[in-house]
């Protein structure tokens, strides 16, 4: 008689296999914030979005090209809200453990060039 969750071709045991139901399991490594501008942007544009993005519990060598690796298909995910709320809202209601990263205030200075030449 088969078990549920088992394959009875496998061994005595047979194989086990995990549950993908997000109310079976809760993830320990997950942040929310809102990503910085890269390099090559101007602008502040695309930089509205908050993120959840799971981060990955085995991070390990590739032994071939040296690349940092994991088997942990999750650190591939990231989900995107428009507002804060949003975010923290579904991390509750799918029981996945977050941590919340404000972003920074960045003051701005506004000047003409001429100011460069003042003497002050």
């Amino acid at each position: 008689v088969a078990q549920p969750g088992s394959a009875s071709g496998l061994g005595p045991e047979g194989r086990r296999f995990k549950s993908c139901r997000p109310d079976h399991f809760k993830y320990e490594k997950t942040k929310i914030y809102i990503p910085s501008k890269t390099a090559m942007q101007s602008g502040r544009g695309k930089l509205k979005k908050w993120v959840l993005q799971f981060e990955t519990k085995d991070p390990s060598i590739n032994p071939l090209m040296g690349w940092e690796t994991s088997t942990d298909t999750l650190e591939e995910v990231i989900l995107k809200f428009s507002t804060k709320e949003q975010a923290v809202e579904y991390a509750e209601n799918n029981n996945i453990s977050y941590t919340l990263v404000e972003p920074k205030k960045k003051e701005f200075v506004i000047k003409s060039y001429a100011d460069n030449f003042l003497k002050n």
